[in-house]
């Protein structure tokens, strides 16, 4: 967790390389926080590839009257990077344990699939035989 600083951002990215899942987190009162999630996917996607799983969360959703990123804007930009989207606050603990659920079955979905393609043997499939001295 870097919060988006700038200072960290060459020393964040060296721990992409096998990251599994990202939580990209804005300020929904803040502009700058939401402008610099497009950076962040790139990032993601260069360096941690396309197969990881990501969600975008608009955090603070408890100060709707400091609000300055409408709610659609984040559906959008999520969208168009098809992640999964949550409004939500840290504060109240509205949508947090949906978002992680969200995450934690796309990577658990994911890996399952990985177990499953791993070289086993199936003991009910009969043998061919490719020449006749066997």
């Amino acid at each position: 967790d870097t919060a988006g600083q700038e200072r960290f951002h060459t020393l964040s990215t060296s721990y992409f390389r096998g990251a599994q899942g990202f939580v990209l987190v804005y300020d929904i009162t803040n502009l700058e926080s939401f402008q610099g999630i497009t950076s962040w996917m790139k990032d993601i996607h260069e360096k941690a590839g396309d197969d990881v799983d990501v969600i975008l969360l608009g955090n603070k959703c408890d100060k709707e009257a400091e609000r300055v990123i409408p709610k659609h804007k984040g559906e959008k930009l999520a969208w168009e990077h098809g992640i999964p989207f949550f409004e939500t606050s840290a504060k109240d603990n509205v949508n947090i344990e949906d978002a992680f659920s969200v995450l934690t079955k796309e990577i658990l979905e994911k890996k399952s699939w990985v177990l499953y393609d791993l070289d086993v043997v199936d003991l009910n499939e009969s043998k061919k035989r490719t020449c006749c001295a066997f």
